[in-house]
């Protein structure tokens, strides 16, 4: 996006530098209105699928007939609202703890790739950064619990806390199994290598890694704070939980964090067990190859027909993929009831970390018997996702960071040695009889 902008509009002159500003400056206002505009979304759905599961309609009159623009008139009412501050709060804690909270969950959206190229910032180790960013959202309910002076707020972040920390075990081991059978930690290379029809995807992999699926769901529902789970904020024990001292603008953003974290788990299973940006059957790629393929461009920095059309039906498969995750997990909400502080820890405890740990050693062992599967991750195939990405990567860095003086240039790292550094560890591999 930045060589686009210097192409056109500033050039390579001492403005240059501008166009960097101006694509960050851009990814970010995106990476903003997915959030705060997709929790405006999630909160409308929400109350139409608890209204039917209740019996009632729901949102019906502010924005037409469905209540399209309820959810907003509620945020502006939020901002307008006076923001109190507890006399005996921590003021400098009740204050950042929301923004805490809600920079967590923004921040993790930075390495999460909607498609194929379409990311904020392409992470070799999108999976560790997203796990742990997302996990600095505790933080956030800690800060709130304990700077609002109130025992049912502290209560309830002792508890989120206890439930946080607990549920990461599980949770960590979901997903180091697609990390296994990819042998990567990009999250792109992932999605792209369960591209074809939906017999790739990886949560059909083996029996081990379907069971693998619920268990992450199960674990990532927990983790984001969202009921059976929602101990943190039990209305019939707590008042309102961690939140309880919390009015206005501070009071949405915790609920924009929460309804963004719940795509970025959700987001995070696709791409890990649901194909990524691939749909059930590979109609982008028909569609490219009709168009032209997706190698070559249209302009300086401007990608092809066929790449654009496979783009844009890649993040349409994502979003939609996404959603149902969030629909599942509202759905959930409204038909179980909550569990007991007892029961949730027990829930981790005795069943989610015995069972992803049995499920994570039986599909390693399915991998080393080399067991059949309906994909075709084989050796060949990995390395190639490899090789593409380093030359990709490379590519990329260099013109993005041009060489200045002799000094970069000897320390810059050619991509034929990356390359021969894949294809020595692919001969070492054949060597060990195909087994990693």
């Amino acid at each position: 996006m930045a060589e686009f902008f210097n192409e056109y509009i500033f050039g390579d002159g001492p403005w240059s530098w501008l166009g960097y500003v101006v694509a960050a400056l851009i990814a970010c206002i995106l990476v903003i209105h997915v959030v705060a505009v997709g929790a405006m979304g999630f909160i409308w759905l929400e109350r139409k699928v608890a209204g039917r599961i209740q019996d009632r309609l729901g949102p019906t009159r502010v924005g037409g007939k469905f209540g399209w623009l309820q959810t907003l008139a509620d945020g502006i009412k939020l901002i307008a609202k006076e923001d109190f501050t507890p006399d005996v709060a921590d003021r400098f804690l009740f204050k950042i703890a929301p923004y805490v909270a809600f920079a967590a969950s923004f921040s993790a959206f930075i390495a999460l790739p909607f498609a194929d190229g379409v990311v904020a910032n392409h992470v070799n180790t999108a999976v560790f950064f997203v796990l742990a960013v997302l996990g600095l959202e505790v933080f956030g309910v800690i800060l709130a619990g304990y700077g609002s002076g109130s025992k049912w707020s502290l209560f309830g972040a002792m508890r989120e806390a206890a439930q946080v920390v607990s549920y990461e075990v599980p949770l960590g081991m979901c997903v180091v199994v697609p990390v296994f059978l990819c042998g990567t930690m990009n999250l792109t290379t992932i999605g792209n290598m369960q591209e074809g029809f939906i017999t790739n995807w990886l949560v059909f992999n083996d029996p081990f890694t379907f069971v693998i699926a619920i268990v992450y769901f199960t674990c990532a529902t927990a983790s984001v704070n969202r009921a059976p789970f929602d101990l943190a904020e039990a209305e019939s024990e707590l008042v309102a939980g961690f939140h309880t001292e919390y009015s206005g603008l501070r009071w949405s953003l915790f609920f924009m964090a929460e309804y963004g974290s719940m795509f970025l788990v959700s987001g995070l299973a696709v791409i890990l067990f649901f194909g990524g940006s691939n749909g059930p059957i590979p109609v982008g790629d028909w569609l490219a190859s009709l168009l032209g393929g997706v190698d070559g461009s249209i302009g300086a920095n401007l990608p092809s027909l066929g790449a654009i059309t496979v783009g844009v039906i890649g993040v349409a498969n994502f979003i939609l993929k996404g959603i149902i995750g969030v629909t599942v997990m509202i759905w959930i909400r409204w038909t179980f009831p909550r569990l007991r502080i007892d029961q949730v820890m027990s829930m981790c405890l005795k069943y989610c970390v015995p069972i992803a740990a049995f499920c994570f050693v039986g599909a390693v062992g399915w991998e080393v018997l080399d067991l059949p599967t309906p994909n075709n991750f084989d050796e060949k195939s990995r390395y190639e996702y490899h090789e593409k990405w380093s030359q990709e990567y490379l590519e990329t860095q260099r013109q993005t960071k041009p060489v200045e003086n002799n000094t970069h240039a000897q320390q810059a790292v050619p991509a034929e040695a990356i390359v021969t550094t894949v294809a020595v560890s692919q001969s070492a591999v054949e060597v060990n009889g195909g087994k990693q």
